[in-house]
């Protein structure tokens, strides 16, 4: 906390920059939060992988969206079911909350809801929106590793959350 007022020095329609004294950070424009979801089911995980214009190259995640960037008001597990349907092509049976996280703190603000969904039934192909060329990968965990190091050997980026499977599958010896 500095003391001085915040003020925006920039916003955009999805992000708004931040100076809070000497610090300058990245929010969520209008409070929009995320959904992400740790779709599991039968042995297998489902990613996502995606150009990031950011990073100039395609990168492997979870599926995950904003809440409520449909156009219509939704609270944050009917965006985890919209965008795991839309981006993977799997529909939940199952939509659980774990909770709340920030993926980088020093720098951006925004806080993503994690749901672990399960009861998956695929329902179409998947690839995201019309604007989006998602490709959709059903990893077995077992072999989650392997698959993290070959993307990552074809200059795929690696989202942080990511990480999470790794240190799961790590900690259960897969």
């Amino acid at each position: 906390m500095t003391g001085q007022p915040i003020h925006n020095a920039w916003e955009g329609k999805y992000i708004t920059v931040k100076v809070d004294g000497t610090w300058e950070y990245v929010s969520r424009s209008h409070n929009m939060g995320a959904a992400v979801i740790l779709a599991i089911d039968d042995g297998h995980v489902l990613l996502v992988e995606q150009y990031r214009v950011p990073l100039k190259r395609n990168c492997l995640e979870l599926p995950a969206g904003l809440v409520g960037d449909a156009g219509v008001p939704e609270d944050s597990v009917d965006a985890a079911r919209r965008e795991l349907e839309e981006e993977t092509g799997y529909r939940a049976e199952v939509m659980t909350e774990i909770g709340q996280f920030y993926s980088s703190p020093g720098m951006v603000s925004e806080c993503f809801t994690l749901f672990r969904a399960s009861g998956l039934t695929r329902v179409h192909a998947g690839g995201g929106t019309e604007d989006e060329a998602i490709v959709v990968h059903r990893v077995p965990l077992a072999e989650i590793s392997a698959f993290v190091a070959a993307k990552r050997a074809e200059n795929v980026g690696i989202d942080v959350r990511v990480m999470s499977l790794l240190a799961m599958a790590g900690a259960l010896g897969l």
